[in-house]
């Protein structure tokens, strides 16, 4: 029976060329909408099977407000965008779709997005895995959390600002109005969030008590509005001291504005951010879709009860301070296959992981560095039918730029200068059994091209050669960056991106689940206590305090090296005093300093600019920026073209 789709356009021209496509392909197209309201319709009438959807359409309402209809329908559906913008990747993926196409395409893009799509959809019905949205769970979970209130919506802001980018978040009660409780959330210039209360906000913008009662004795007047940008916004500061007392002190231009309604009372939340003409309609149908989510802030975080003292907590005295919580009963320690903890968070990648071994389903591992992704990627190898077989493991970060094809499909004695044997690459060596792609997003384009037609066609061509080898493999990959950001940038082939995605595993972040810090510790002092000649047998309570009020950037992996040195440096049997690093830490510094802490890769595309515009644009030859940096050219180019380094910027 051929499948039917619904497309959601506004533009006819390309909802009519998708039209053809889809109906050369073999599939019904039941109807074309342009917009929300008609969809709506068609979706009652006609019930088609998938949805192609635009995200700007005719009216009020956008894609992302009929993509959370969808997920509550059970209707799998595919984005059709000519914006990917990292701000518009990241909603359109708190929706959760199957896939994302961007305008303009070719039928060959659409039809290996659909077949991509359909395959994941598959998926997910065979695993059952929920269709509520990762946002929602997120937060939810972070609500039930057993730390303080500060620390929960710091954890929260960092949630949220992915979809809805805030520099200045503020939550108040509207109707009764009362500013006791308001929560001022400011992001830091290192990106983390900071909670402020109203006594050192004051301080902070040198504002009397007088003044702010005057100016804060009412709620923002929003008259049925949600979007402030340009014009609205000035007219906002006008009517508003508050807001023009705010967004003078940190330089707010645009605002966003919802309301939620918790037993007849009114909750106000206030996104303000630096730039103007930031928010849009998508992002109103964001915090339209998330709705739920608000309320469980306001329920459980906002106006709950702190789980540390069991009481309500005035914003003004928050404590900071992390619950310690120790192991008593070893019944209640899990450790599964080696990898320790009780959390939550690590108990639902558990889950996953259950889920998917025994399948040959590919699998991509997302989590910081030191979160224990290779430790993953062994256990699921390890419960899968394929235990017998090798697992082979590629660092793709570590691969020579000019060598990828060769270490990873092989090549034909002769193939190249240096090519005196014929090698056997990694997908080849792990036939039969599984291969671990680790830092999968450091491969080079021209590599993903061909990972792509290893992972639709299952099969292999080694360099050099005139034939293909069929394999069967099964793939894990695992990344710690941002994928969506990574294809937003143009570094990440889409249509990669989404068919490794078929089954991804988040590792939690050490920082996100500090319940486990003293059952790590344990671990690890028993660990190094058998291996090594130090006494240490324990820690004390004053010490694992100084643990967990660290937020430990290098994850388990810091934490392990970290206990390892402290154990050959304590004398006794207790480790009673941690140094920890960072003393000049990133977030030391504040947006009045003009630092910037820049990433490896940011610090490389700056150095081999800088070389560039020095050498005039001349990579190759005597004086050429090659010469200089002291590297073959054939490898600068390729970290040029990595980069994004184009002529234009070489002036």
């Amino acid at each position: 029976m051929k499948q039917k789709i619904l497309i959601v356009e506004d533009e006819f021209i390309v909802a009519n060329d998708l039209r053809i496509m889809l109906e050369k392909a073999g599939y019904k197209v039941c109807g074309i909408a342009p917009s929300v309201v008609k969809a709506l319709e068609l979706i009652t009438t006609k019930e088609p099977d998938w949805i192609l959807l635009d995200i700007f359409l005719q009216g009020d309402k956008t894609g992302i407000d009929l993509a959370g209809q969808l997920t509550g329908m059970g209707i799998p559906f595919i984005y059709i965008s000519a914006n990917t913008n990292q701000g518009i990747l990241e909603a359109a993926k708190a929706t959760l779709p199957y896939g994302f196409l961007v305008k303009p395409f070719r039928e060959k893009d659409l039809m290996v997005m659909l077949d991509i799509a359909r395959y994941r959809h598959e998926q997910n019905l065979k695993y059952n895995q929920p269709s509520q949205p990762s946002l929602h769970t997120q937060i939810e979970h972070i609500a039930e959390k057993q730390e303080p209130v500060a620390d929960r919506l710091k954890q929260i802001s960092a949630a949220l600002h992915p979809v809805v980018p805030f520099d200045f978040l503020w939550i108040t009660k509207s109707n009764p109005r009362t500013s006791t409780k308001d929560i001022n959330m400011v992001r830091l210039a290192d990106g983390k969030f900071s909670l402020i209360d109203n006594q050192s906000l004051l301080k902070a913008m040198n504002v009397s008590v007088r003044d702010f009662k005057t100016w804060n004795n009412s709620a923002i007047n929003a008259n049925g509005k949600s979007i402030f940008n340009g014009y609205d916004f000035r007219k906002l500061r006008m009517e508003s001291p508050w807001t023009q007392a705010l967004s003078d002190h940190y330089q707010l231009e645009s605002a966003l504005i919802t309301e939620v309604e918790r037993a007849g009372e009114w909750f106000q939340f206030v996104f303000f951010n630096q730039l103007s003409d930031l928010y849009t309609k998508v992002h109103t149908g964001i915090i339209n879709q998330f709705s739920k989510s608000l309320e469980i802030i306001v329920d459980k975080v906002v106006y709950g009860k702190d789980p540390v003292s069991g009481t309500p907590l005035p914003a003004s005295n928050i404590i900071e301070k992390p619950v310690i919580t120790r192991v008593s009963d070893p019944e209640n320690t899990q450790d599964f296959n080696g990898i320790t903890g009780n959390s939550k968070l690590l108990h639902a990648a558990f889950k996953k992981l259950e889920l998917v071994a025994p399948d040959d389903t590919s699998v991509l591992i997302l989590g910081e560095s030191g979160t224990g992704k290779e430790k993953i990627a062994q256990t699921i190898h390890k419960l899968s039918p394929r235990k017998n077989k090798p697992l082979v493991t590629v660092n793709c970060a570590a691969l020579p730029l000019t060598l990828i094809e060769s270490e990873l499909f092989g090549h034909e004695k002769g193939s190249f200068t240096g090519a005196n044997d014929k090698r056997i690459g990694k997908f080849e060596q792990a036939d039969g059994g599984s291969i671990f792609l680790d830092e999968i997003g450091e491969l080079p384009l021209e590599a993903q091209v061909k990972l792509l037609r290893v992972l639709q066609e299952k099969e292999i061509e080694r360099l050099g050669g005139n034939y293909t080898k069929k394999i069967n493999v099964r793939i894990i990959t695992a990344t710690n960056r941002n994928l969506e950001k990574e294809v937003a940038e143009g570094r990440f082939r889409l249509d990669l991106y989404y068919r490794l995605n078929v089954f991804p595993i988040e590792l939690p972040a050490l920082r996100d689940r500090k319940e486990d810090i003293p059952l790590l510790v344990d671990h690890f002092i028993a660990k190094y206590g058998k291996k090594g000649s130090s006494g240490v047998t324990q820690i004390s309570d004053a010490a694992l305090n100084e643990l967990q009020d660290y937020d430990w950037p290098g994850n388990i992996r810091e934490l392990e090296h970290l206990i390892e040195r402290t154990m050959l440096l304590t004398e006794g049997d207790t480790i009673t005093h941690i140094e920890l690093p960072g003393a000049a830490s990133a977030n030391h510094f504040s947006s009045e300093d003009h630092f910037k802490v820049k990433t490896m890769e940011e610090m490389e595309r700056d150095h081999i600019l800088n070389v560039l515009k020095m050498c005039k644009g001349k990579v190759f030859g005597a004086g050429g920026a090659a010469e200089i940096l002291n590297i073959p050219s054939t490898t600068l180019n390729s970290k040029i073209k990595k980069l994004g380094i184009k002529f234009e910027f070489v002036k």
